[in-house]
């Protein structure tokens, strides 16, 4: 008989499902409006959009939330995200359809086999081309359309779903951050800060260049570690279980007639995207349309049934339905945050904290407010309506150039959405490429971490040196 004492084996930490994760956040943000005083500001139209007044905050009656409104707040939420929830299963579901006709897999055989002999290229070459789309749409949701292909284009090469998704994700995540061109972040808060449009660029394409330069390097860092030793790697046990679907390079398919149309559509369909987007003030539902119409015809070039068609979408739905869910859990969040009235509060205290501090430190002050009210806001255009009508004034107050504080806002929206667990499109984009939340915050925390450190240095030069209202290079 063991003398053992069975209690005294320490049992591993197990991180939680992220269900879990965002439920236990729904619920100490539904314990807050206990105890967190209510208040509101007024909202004003300015140019047509939405607004705080920064003067108007008040009291107002509490409104605590009950067991009822608490657990209406996932059904609402799941209402609330419709779009988002169906584009990304619509997408999902159509890309399957395509992926079916082995069009992509043949296609990315090709590409790795040019590749073969300078992967090292690869990494920073795609996380670039990603990163333009960063900077210039703001490429977010989009990403669930090309996180197969980057994941099928890394396992060919050697690495793995860690690095395909970094491709994409990351890649996109540079040019968000920089924030170039983009109209949904830069645009709106520019325009909310009376500032000439775009203003101010050259200073961004720098940090862009920056970005993409340090996060290909983590990247090419980790890649190198696994194709040196594959069980190094944190999805070696996912790797083993996808073997299977991986492309062997040694014997790459030959693309069939079929298959070439196919990929035409496909080219086609992402040149519309681009065109759409840009152009035609494009969103989640005509982009969804697009990839529904571009999976049809291509599944009925290359031969399928309408049977066929029809189970190859289901089953693209079956893949990514608890991912396209999470969104809907994510945005119960907010709405507890709007239902107890709270939200406003906790920006017009963190604002309050700003103007306390020293003159010298409050523009790293104005930054960290960003990225708190990130994870209570996620939505870029939506944090700028809510953050740039406080920050701009009081930036003129601690005489803080209001370029910076759009830069502020930019770098504190932008930086941790590639891991916060509220974020129901990243959490779905993790579904779809079978890697668990603690394994992607185990790799990526450490770049958003640098990205946060290198933001604050770009932050504090940009005040020291004067990037002013209309500056258009950098100041040194």
């Amino acid at each position: 008989m063991s003398n053992q004492n069975p209690y005294a084996t320490k049992k591993k930490f197990k991180f939680p499902h992220p269900v879990v994760l965002m439920f236990c956040i729904v619920l100490i943000v539904a314990l807050c409006s206990y105890f967190v005083p209510a208040g509101e500001y007024a909202r004003i139209q300015v140019d047509g959009r939405t607004v705080v007044d920064p003067n108007s905050y008040t009291r107002v009656e509490s409104n605590p939330i009950g067991v009822m409104e608490f657990l209406l707040a996932f059904p609402t939420g799941m209402t609330a995200a419709a779009s988002i929830t169906f584009f990304i299963m619509i997408v999902s579901a159509s890309f399957n359809i395509i992926t079916e006709t082995g069009a992509i897999k043949s296609a990315i055989g090709r590409a790795a086999v040019a590749f073969r002999s300078k992967e090292n290229l690869m990494i920073p070459a795609v996380l670039a081309i990603f990163s333009i789309g960063g900077a210039t749409f703001g490429m977010s949701e989009e990403n669930v359309v090309f996180v197969p292909i980057t994941i099928a284009l890394a396992r060919a090469l050697g690495y793995d779903a860690m690095v395909g998704t970094s491709l994409a994700v990351l890649g996109a995540a540079c040019g968000f951050c920089a924030g170039v061109i983009n109209p949904f972040t830069i645009g709106v808060a520019q325009g909310l800060a009376e500032l000439p449009m775009f203003s101010g660029v050259a200073y961004r394409i720098l940090i862009w260049v920056v970005l993409v330069a340090v996060t290909s390097f983590y990247v090419m860092r980790y890649g190198k570690k696994v194709r040196l030793n594959p069980q190094s790697g944190m999805m070696y046990e996912t790797e083993l279980a996808e073997r299977g679907n991986g492309i062997d390079l040694s014997q790459v398919e030959k693309i069939t007639g079929r298959q070439k149309i196919v990929l035409a559509i496909v080219v086609a369909g992402f040149v519309f995207l681009v065109y759409g987007v840009m152009k035609l003030g494009w969103y989640v539902s005509e982009i969804a349309a697009l990839f529904l119409g571009m999976g049809i015809v291509s599944g009925l070039v290359y031969g399928f049934t309408p049977d066929e068609i029809v189970k190859h979408f289901q089953t693209g739905i079956r893949d990514i339905a608890n991912g396209a869910i999470m969104v809907g859990i994510a945005r119960a969040i907010l709405i507890v945050m709007e239902q107890s009235m709270i939200i406003d509060t906790a920006v017009h205290a963190m604002s309050g904290v700003i103007a306390s501090l020293p003159s010298a430190i409050s523009v790293l002050g104005m930054y960290a407010v960003q990225i708190l009210t990130n994870f209570f806001i996620p939505s870029g255009s939506g944090q700028a309506a809510a953050t740039m009508p406080i920050m701009v004034p009081l930036a003129d107050v601690l005489h803080i150039n209001r370029q910076v504080a759009v830069l502020c806002f930019q770098f504190g929206d932008g930086f941790t959405n590639s891991i916060l667990p509220v974020s129901g499109t990243m959490m779905a984009i993790l579904a779809m490429a079978k890697i668990p939340y603690e394994k992607w915050l185990k790799f990526a925390g450490p770049l958003v971490g640098i990205w946060i450190a290198l933001g604050g240095v770009f932050i504090v030069a940009a005040n020291m040196f004067g990037y002013g209202p209309l500056t258009e290079y950098p100041p040194f």
